[in-house]
């Protein structure tokens, strides 16, 4: 007998894909064969394509749609053109009761290939205000769930539930002394992670390292600091260890880690908060994005779980004199994070998922 099956797609940052891995173990275990459409080079083909076995990958063409001028705005709309016919061949062979979709643009294509196939398409969201992406989808869609209530008031009403975070089960897993280990550390001082993303963050980075020698007086550190911006110079440094990006030992590493420094995309900040880590949120500026990390980190911040400091005050003042204002309030913050519910497991997102077929 035919397993039943179910496609998933999102990427470009693995904060479009983190979703999805936590929900894939779920549907594997209820017998679903899973396929997943993605793009040819994101860092989805590398989590999923490359890291999930019992996943069928297809890659498809996808183009980005840009808030500013470029050239390639006027070439990228044949690329999303040539990936719904991709996603309509694909759609056709693998004939899925549903598909769940993360957003990031390669998610758009699919999800108007499977409303001209008439196959429905469930969406998720996890900003306070709808990724563009996510926008020009929810049309197609037959419902959409979100992190955010407040992000209920920017999309279809009668169409959407507010659902809360979903958290990647093994992130709970974590042991301390392995984190310790892989990092290098002795445990001796507390230990500050700092994360700037999946692709990383220039800016973070630079703070974190021409502060560094004060920060060390406090804290080992523990950098995430993307793709391709390792410092050779500052590999020996005892307390200190970088990495590009961790995935099977990120569970450790949080584990060991009393402080956390991030970006404040809508899943680094909500794992942080269930696994009640005092975190500085540092978000992207509006001149760099469309404003969703600022509405994240302010939400945050209203509800007494992480403090804030914008990029343009974090390039004049020091990183360090920001981490002794975190000192200072960890315990409140602390205390608000344990008053907060836990968020959905991946079980109870599947089933609200699987009403929607």
């Amino acid at each position: 007998m035919k397993r039943p099956v179910i496609l998933l797609t999102g990427g470009g940052t693995a904060g479009h894909v983190s979703v999805n891995e936590a929900l894939i173990p779920v549907l594997d275990d209820r017998g679903y064969e899973i396929h997943y459409i993605g793009s040819y080079e994101g860092i989805e083909k590398e989590l999923i394509g490359d890291g999930h076995p019992e996943v069928v990958y297809h890659p498809i063409q996808s183009g980005k749609f840009r808030r500013y001028f470029s050239l390639k705005n006027f070439t990228d709309p044949f690329k999303v053109g040539a990936g719904i016919i991709q996603a309509m061949s694909i759609i056709k062979k693998a004939s899925p009761e549903l598909i769940f979709s993360k957003g990031g643009f390669v998610s758009v294509p699919v999800v108007l290939a499977a409303k001209m196939l008439k196959v429905p398409v469930v969406i998720h969201e996890s900003d306070v205000t709808p990724g563009l992406a996510n926008k020009l989808a929810l049309p197609f869609s037959k419902h959409i769930f979100t992190v955010f209530e407040q992000t209920l008031n920017y999309v279809t009403k009668g169409k959407a539930t507010c659902s809360g975070p979903i958290i990647r089960p093994e992130l709970f897993n974590g042991v301390k002394k392995d984190g310790l280990r892989i990092a290098g550390m002795s445990g001796e001082k507390p230990v500050l992670i700092i994360m700037g993303g999946s692709q990383g963050s220039a800016i973070l980075n630079e703070a974190t390292r021409e502060d560094l020698n004060t920060i060390m007086k406090t804290f080992d550190v523990i950098h995430l600091c993307g793709k391709g911006n390792l410092d050779e110079e500052l590999e020996s440094i005892s307390g200190y260890t970088q990495f590009e990006y961790v995935t099977e030992g990120l569970p450790h590493l949080l584990a060991a880690a009393d402080y956390a420094v991030s970006r404040a995309g809508s899943n680094a900040i909500f794992e942080l908060l269930a696994l009640r880590k005092p975190m500085l949120l540092i978000p992207l500026t509006a001149a760099k994005s469309r404003g969703d990390q600022i509405l994240n980190a302010s939400h945050f911040k209203s509800l007494g779980f992480a403090e804030v400091i914008n990029e343009e005050d974090l390039l004049q003042h020091s990183l360090s004199i920001q981490l002794n204002q975190l000192i200072d309030n960890k315990d409140l913050l602390i205390k608000k994070m344990h008053e907060t519910t836990l968020p959905k497991t991946p079980e109870q997102m599947v089933e609200l998922i699987m009403n929607y077929k």
